[in-house]
C-alpha cells in the first residue's frame, strides 16, 4: 500500500542538503508535481531508509517511483477531500507545522544545524510548506476517513497468520515498565553561589557589556550558548512554567532575572512577542553538583524502595509524592509497554533483566537521576504465535486489510483522474 508520505518525513535526518530539481516530475489534473519537491522527499526517505544512491542505484530509483506514485495519490485524494468539503483550520496547521520545526531542530542539534541541512532559514521553511502542510494535513484526514472503520474478525486474524506466520518479523520482548524518578539536587550553598554568580552577570550587562557575550563566554546552556543565548522563537508551553511566566509577563528588552527553574538560574530577556509566541535568549549559570549531592538523592531513593514501597499501590503513592517526572506522575509513573533493547535510557532498558516481575527495584543511575523501577509484566518475544503475541497479529491482519483496501480504491479511482508521469 501506499499510504500518504506521513507528515513526521519531514523530521529530516540530512547528512546533506536536498538537491533541487527544475522542471515537472508529474501531472494529476490540474496539479502538477514538481521535480524540486519529489527529489527533496526522495532525498528525506533515502536517509530515513539509509538508500545510498551512489551505492545503491536501483533502490534509489525503485524508492523515487514509490515517492512519486505516493504524491500522485495524494493530490487525488485533495480533489476527492474538496468534493467531501474536508477541511483543517489555520491553527491546526499551525500546530502541526510547529512540531515538525521542534522536531527537526531537536534532531539536527540545533536551529543553525537545522538550517544548514534545509538549505534555508527556518522562517523560510515555515512560509514555504505551509500550503504543504494543509494539503497533507487535508489528505490524511481524508484517508483516515475512508479506512477508519475497517475491522477484523478473529477469523480473519487466524487466516491471516496461518498465511503470513513463516514471513512475518521476530518480535522483541516487551515490558510494562513503570519509574519513579529522584533528581539529583544542588546544595543551598551550591544554590547561592550560583544566584551570587548570575547577580555579577547581570550587573555587568546592565553596565553595557552586550548581553550575546555574556551569554558566549558564560551560559552553561550548550544549545543556546553560541547563539548568544538566543533560544529563537518559542510557543507558549516549550518551557517550565517559572521561566515561561517570566518570559511571557516581561517587558520587551527588559532583563529579569535571576528565574530559578529545575535547570538553575536564568536571565531572561524577551525581544518580541506575537500572541502566543515569544523570541526570546535567556543565560544559565548551573549550581555545582557535590558526590555529597549525588549520596543524599541515592540514600533516599533506597529509603524509598526498602522501607515504603512493597506492593504496586506503594509504588503509585510514592510515585504521586516523589517522583521529578511529571509527565508520569498523574499516572503512577507508567512508561506503558517498552523495548528494554531500544529504550531511549539504557540504563533502564539494561537494568530490566535483573529485576523480579511484582517488586520494586533498587536505584537505578542514568543521566536524568535515580530511578525505581517496577515491571508489571513482561510479553515474551521471538516468533510471532497466537497464544503470545494475539494483539500484534492482530494490527498487522488490520493493517494488511487497510492496506489491500486502499490499494484497491485507489487503482480504481484512478481511472477518473488525469495522471500523467514525466520522464528525465
Amino acid at each position: 500500500m501506499r499510504f500518504l508520505i506521513p507528515a513526521a518525513t519531514l523530521c529530516f535526518l540530512f547528512s546533506q542538503p536536498p538537491q533541487y530539481i527544475d522542471g515537472v516530475a508529474a501531472i494529476v489534473e490540474d496539479h502538477i508535481v514538481l521535480k524540486s519537491d519529489l527529489m527533496q522527499m526522495v532525498n528525506m526517505a533515502a536517509i530515513q531508509n539509509r538508500i545510498d544512491p551512489q551505492k545503491n542505484p536501483e533502490g534509489f530509483a525503485a524508492l523515487q517511483q514509490s515517492v512519486v506514485e505516493s504524491m500522485i495519490n495524494q493530490k487525488i485524494m485533495l480533489e476527492m477531500a474538496e468534493i467531501d468539503s474536508i477541511t483543517v483550520d489555520e491553527k491546526e496547521v499551525n500546530q502541526a507545522l510547529d512540531q515538525q520545526i521542534e522536531m527537526l531542530v531537536a534532531q539536527a542539534g540545533g536551529e543553525e544545524r537545522a538550517e544548514e541541512a534545509l538549505g534555508q532559514s527556518l522562517n523560510d521553511f515555515r512560509r514555504e510548506f505551509w500550503y504543504d502542510m494543509q494539503d497533507r494535513l487535508v489528505s490524511e484526514r481524508y484517508q483516515q476517513g475512508l479506512i477508519g472503520s475497517i475491522t477484523v474478525t478473529r477469523n480473519e486474524i487466524e487466516e491471516f497468520f496461518t498465511t503470513y506466520k513463516d514471513s512475518l518479523p521476530v518480535l522483541p520482548t516487551q515490558t510494562k515498565l513503570r519509574h519513579l524518578l529522584i533528581t539529583i539536587s544542588p546544595s543551598e550553598k551550591a544554590k547561592e553561589e550560583a544566584l551570587s554568580f548570575q547577580d555579577s552577570l547581570m550587573q555587568k550587562i546592565l553596565s553595557g557589556t552586550p548581553f550575546e557575550t555574556i551569554a558566549k563566554d558564560h551560559s552553561q546552556d550548550p544549545g543556546s550558548r553560541n547563539n548568544g543565548g538566543s533560544l529563537g522563537w518559542s510557543k507558549r508551553g516549550s518551557f517550565v512554567k517559572a521561566f515561561e511566566e517570566a518570559a511571557f509577563t516581561s517587558e520587551i528588552n527588559k532583563l529579569v532575572g535571576p528565574v530559578e527553574t529545575d535547570f538553575g538560574f536564568h536571565l531572561i530577556e524577551t525581544l518580541e512577542r506575537k500572541g502566543d509566541k515569544i523570541r526570546v535568549r535567556h543565560i544559565l549559570t548551573t549550581p555545582k553538583l557535590t558526590k555529597n549531592d549525588t549520596e543524599r538523592a541515592f540514600n533516599f531513593a533506597t529509603s524509598l524502595q526498602t522501607d515504603s514501597i512493597k506492593t504496586l499501590e506503594d509504588f503509585n503513592i510514592a510515585v504521586a509524592n516523589h517522583t521529578a517526572d511529571e509527565s508520569t506522575k498523574k499516572i503512577g509513573g507508567s512508561l506503558g509497554w517498552i523495548d528494554p533493547l531500544n529504550y531511549i535510557i539504557p540504563e533502564i532498558g539494561q537494568a530490566i533483566k535483573y529485576i523480579d516481575i511484582g517488586s520494586c527495584s533498587p536505584p537505578i543511575n542514568s543521566s536524568m537521576g535515580f530511578h525505581l523501577l517496577w515491571i508489571e509484566d513482561v510479553k515474551v518475544g521471538g516468533r510471532p504465535n497466537l497464544k503470545d503475541h494475539w494483539s500484534e497479529i492482530e494490527g498487522m491482519a488490520l493493517n494488511k486489510k487497510k492496506m489491500d483496501w486502499y490499494e484497491g480504491w485507489i487503482t480504481s479511482v484512478r481511472k477518473n483522474f488525469f495522471v500523467e508521469i514525466l520522464g528525465g
